[in-house]
């Protein structure tokens, strides 16, 4: 019971910031576990790019952040920490 309650801050902010790139970048923002962590990851969009300022902010949320280039175009991706939930 501990472990759900400690976790309920991880999972509100991983809710929130993917709900806000989601918004922001006008396509659906991806959430993968990795162990120990959550990586939130959104492809740069035209509509985001008009919104680096709120981008940047929601990507300082997390303990690691960047941007990668693919085949496709960019993806900008954060990590925050997670709880023994997403272990796995």
């Amino acid at each position: 019971m501990r472990a759900a309650v400690a976790n309920d801050p991880q999972q509100a902010a991983i809710h929130h910031v993917s709900s806000e790139l989601t918004t922001l970048a006008g396509v659906p923002a991806r959430v993968v576990r990795e162990l120990g962590a959550v990586r939130i990851e959104v492809d740069i969009t035209e509509a985001l790019q008009r919104h680096w300022e709120q981008l940047l902010a929601l990507l300082a949320q997390g303990f690691d952040f960047g941007l990668t280039d693919t085949d496709t175009g960019q993806v900008a991706w954060l990590r925050i920490e997670a709880g023994e939930t997403f272990r796995s």
